[in-house]
């Protein structure tokens, strides 16, 4: 799970003991030794395999054991959040090419889930999959390719234009402000397209989306694409799932929804260590322009070296060998850094106002693997309505149901497919949320000042409780 590869190594297994142990298992469970036959399991045993060291899933009624898959391009996490559970809709949902990828799974496949077993919200299930077929008639997960020369070329004229009005125009406030608008846009942009990239939606072959992925990330924006992949498709498989979803694991500075703000407030009571997270909702100002230049800027190079990635290294040295032996030039070591911190700065906020209203203001819960993937990602996901500059704002992710419905789908044709998916949450009685951009940032903040006051009164309220033991003893 995860994606599509013609790139992927071979399943990995451990050691040659483990391997051998592996196959004998294997093949244990695969045949009934009274009736030489394929193994039949029911959930009841498959719920058993759910930890990090027993991990089994459920594609399409057949039973796999990936617990000694290494490598899988998705990475680890992915497969522990499914362990134990169905995870066809998000296989087929987050992998395009289905005969290059089913074949990995040979080495894993134990057996088929037991025809008694019944799948929760089947009927829903069945309609989003003929919806899923009716993309794939209209050509829907065929992309354009005037759309993604036109978007690619713009991202890398607005950063030579940068770079040409500084050099030309030289460092005044007026050509230095222009040169800096330039290259944030440059910089945002190219988290849109290499999002594309990332999701397999430009090219047919995943070599050159891979191979077009590291360039944009790494060598235009400077991260890692399989920091990227790891942190990204975790989301996309459970998004807004507590301890799940990477989104979600922000406790240290932030607490989402109903529930993680009141699990914190008992951490905090109990440890007596705690953040003002009733003020959340103000301290955001400060934490989303420093999200990049602070954190993400340092994570994904750790990632790479931690991983061993040496090409996502080789792309980051490439980006910043690039950007410090231009810009010094004009505005030297200092002013490069200075230039570098706002671009980090402002881009940071961008993405993190637009990512953030689609995904803050929704549900935030525990894990539910009874919720059929269209449920779930309606539960998660709002949009932001639809416009010209909202599609080039926020790289269409103002579509952010359908593209999470359908993440291999280009994202200039999301808003084709955005009526059938009207009509079929209209059928289930399932919420579709779509609101102005302006009223989805500011539901950002009014999201935040909830769950932090809730912590709050939670908080004092265990802390009044504690006190008042401790004077009656």
């Amino acid at each position: 799970m995860g994606k599509g590869s013609k790139n992927w190594d071979p399943p990995t297994i451990v050691n040659d003991q483990q391997q051998d142990t592996s196959l004998l298992t294997t093949t244990d469970l695969i045949l009934n030794n009274d009736e030489n036959r394929v193994r039949q399991f029911t959930w009841e045993e498959i719920r058993c395999h759910s930890t990090t060291k027993d991990r089994w899933l459920v594609i399409d009624n057949r039973v796999y054991d990936v617990t000694k898959w290494l490598k899988h391009p998705g990475g680890q996490m992915v497969l522990r959040h499914y362990a134990g559970q169905d995870a066809s809709e998000a296989f087929h949902a987050l992998h395009p090419n289905m005969s290059h990828v089913k074949k990995y799974l040979k080495t894993f496949y134990i057996g088929d889930l037991s025809k008694d077993n019944i799948s929760d919200d089947q009927s829903l299930k069945d309609d989003f999959e003929q919806l899923r077929q009716k993309a794939i008639s209209k050509k829907l997960f065929q992309p354009s390719v005037l759309f993604f020369v036109l978007t690619c070329l713009h991202i890398l004229i607005c950063e030579f234009a940068a770079y040409f009005v500084l050099f030309q125009f030289g460092t005044s406030w007026l050509p230095y402000l222009i040169a800096l608008v330039l290259y944030i846009i440059a910089e945002a942009q190219c988290g849109w397209v290499q999002h594309d990239f990332g999701h397999l939606s430009v090219f047919k072959t995943s070599t050159w989306n891979h191979l077009l992925h590291q360039f944009y990330i790494g060598f235009v924006k400077g991260a890692s694409a399989n920091w990227w992949n790891n942190m990204h498709f975790q989301h996309h498989s459970k998004p807004n799932v507590i301890d799940k979803d990477p989104d979600t694991r922000i406790e240290p500075i932030f607490v989402l929804g109903d529930k993680i703000p009141i699990r914190a407030a008992h951490r905090n009571a109990k440890y007596g260590k705690n953040l003002p997270y009733h003020l959340q909702y103000l301290y955001f100002f400060i934490a989303a322009p420093l999200l990049f230049p602070l954190y993400f800027q340092f994570m994904t190079i750790k990632h790479a070296i931690n991983r061993q990635k040496w090409m996502d290294l080789v792309w980051l040295t490439l980006y910043y060998v690039k950007y410090f032996s231009i810009m010094p030039l004009k505005l030297g070591l200092i002013g490069a850094l200075k230039f570098y911190f706002l671009i980090r700065v402002f881009e940071g906020t961008w993405f993190v106002i637009v990512t953030q209203s689609n995904h803050v203001v929704m549900d935030v819960s525990h894990d539910d693997e009874k919720l059929s993937w269209f449920r779930m990602q309606l539960k998660a996901t709002c949009n932001i309505e639809k416009s010209y500059f909202n599609d080039w704002f926020t790289g269409h992710l103002n579509f952010q149901i359908e593209h999470h419905l359908f993440p291999t789908m280009p994202r200039h044709n999301y808003y084709k497919i955005q009526p059938d998916v009207i009509k079929l949450c209209r059928k289930y009685n399932i919420p579709y949320v779509v609101k102005p951009i302006g009223q989805a940032f500011i539901d950002i903040f009014t999201s935040l000042e909830k769950s932090g006051r809730m912590w709050r009164e939670t908080y004092e309220e265990l802390m009044n409780a504690s006190s008042s033991i401790k004077s009656n003893i």
